[in-house]
């Protein structure tokens, strides 16, 4: 499963570097790219929470098998589009496509990484997971880099990433995956509330999807509209494969942050590295967006891809081990959400702005914003408010022991 998820994931990341580079080579403006990035991501914003309740109470296999071929069907649509410079609308149309199979696939995917590993091994098995995403984010641009360079064009390129899906339909037929614990859920519209009720049950949980969501909206813009950032900042033209070595070198910074969670910071408290996360990404975005040249942006990039991933590694893992295996579909539709689903909104805010004002002033709004959150996101405090409180222990062995219960049976 981690070796078929790595594949599809380098053919999506090859995907996810192009699009936004073919859209601002039509179009010249950040603008459109945002608005190409919201049809991708966006879905993630409004399915994520039926799309958690489908995780929780019904087959995986066969949901996850249906999932890949939506996501396989519409990227495929991709490279006929591009090929023939269809009208820019198709384009988003067909991004869009996308975007909901990703949106209704990502809760019940995500929900099967605990149930690999015992509950004392579930930060190495998150911050592997990150290292698989951000890997691929590595290989995708450099993979992209070598083929544009030997002719292959963007139509190819969705194409290929459109053939990689069937390597995670292979391991799914192959790999025997539990069924979702066997509890009682909420009739009716509350169905879909319950996450939150979930969330707001555990004030850590709480605050750390709360610091997500602003996160993802205030600082992240770069993300989404790293093609656009990279033009007008350090100078990039068009038709240079620049672009994609900065990428890659930001992507194999991430997979490094993400790595030291389960590695280097293995022994550490995941909540302090919260803080010490962003005041580090607040210094790292402010580097970034200082630069002037190609050179600056390969050295800041890699540190900021470091700090940005090593953060939301650690969030991923406290909030991980603060949930049963029957609420997690739910409550990770949540993380969803504020994580995939808030950024391409983000975009659609900021990219205007970048159109009239350049990329750097957005980029030191959002370096600000890490630098508050490192104050704000004080689990520790948060925690012992909590006990003081009269609540239960977050980390009580009942809540989480459910990730006992389950061999390497499914996939991450």
């Amino acid at each position: 499963m981690w070796l078929a998820s790595f594949s599809s994931s380098i053919g999506s990341w090859m995907q996810n570097v192009m699009l936004p580079v073919y859209v601002l080579d039509r179009t010249d403006s950040a603008s459109m790219v945002g608005v190409m990035v919201f049809a991708q991501l966006g879905p993630l914003l409004f399915l994520s929470i039926p799309a958690g309740v489908i995780a929780d109470r019904f087959d995986r296999r066969k949901w996850l098998i249906a999932m890949q071929f939506v996501q396989l069907f519409f990227s495929a649509l991709l490279a006929p589009l591009a090929a023939a410079d269809a009208p820019i609308w198709s384009i988003f149309l067909v991004a869009l496509g996308v975007g909901i199979g990703n949106a209704l696939n990502a809760p019940a995917w995500s929900a099967l990484l605990p149930t690999l590993v015992s509950r004392e091994d579930l930060p190495g098995s998150v911050s592997l997971n990150s290292t698989m995403i951000n890997g691929s984010r590595v290989v995708g641009p450099i993979i992209v880099a070598v083929l544009r360079s030997a002719g292959v064009s963007i139509a190819q390129i969705f194409l290929i990433n459109a053939v990689t899906y069937l390597f995670v339909v292979g391991a799914l037929l192959r790999t025997p995956i539990p069924p979702p614990a066997k509890v009682a859920h909420a009739a009716g519209w509350r169905q879909l509330t319950a996450g939150v009720q979930i969330a707001r049950a555990n004030p850590a949980v709480w605050r750390l999807l709360i610091t997500l969501f602003t996160f993802s909206l205030l600082s992240l813009p770069y993300v989404g509209l790293f093609a656009a950032v990279v033009r007008l900042n350090f100078g990039v033209e068009k038709n240079s494969t620049t672009y994609e070595w900065i990428y890659a070198t930001w992507g194999l910074g991430a997979a490094l942050g993400g790595l030291a969670i389960g590695t280097i910071f293995v022994g550490f408290d995941k909540r302090t590295l919260i803080r010490y996360g962003f005041a580090a990404f607040a210094v790292c975005l402010t580097l970034f967006a200082a630069g002037r040249t190609p050179t600056h942006a390969f050295a800041a990039g890699a540190v900021l891809g470091f700090a940005y991933f090593a953060t939301t590694t650690s969030m991923n893992t406290v909030l991980q081990s603060r949930l049963a295996d029957h609420e997690r579909g739910r409550v990770m539709s949540l993380w969803f959400m504020a994580f995939g689903g808030t950024v391409p909104l983000g975009n659609l805010v900021f990219a205007p702005l970048i159109d009239v004002v350049g990329a750097r002033w957005v980029l030191f709004g959002g370096a600000l914003w890490a630098l508050f959150l490192a104050w704000w996101c004080n689990i520790e405090r948060v925690d012992a408010l909590a006990e003081q409180q009269g609540g239960r222990h977050p980390l009580e062995p009942d809540h989480t022991a459910s990730f006992d219960e389950h061999g390497i049976s499914a996939g991450e």
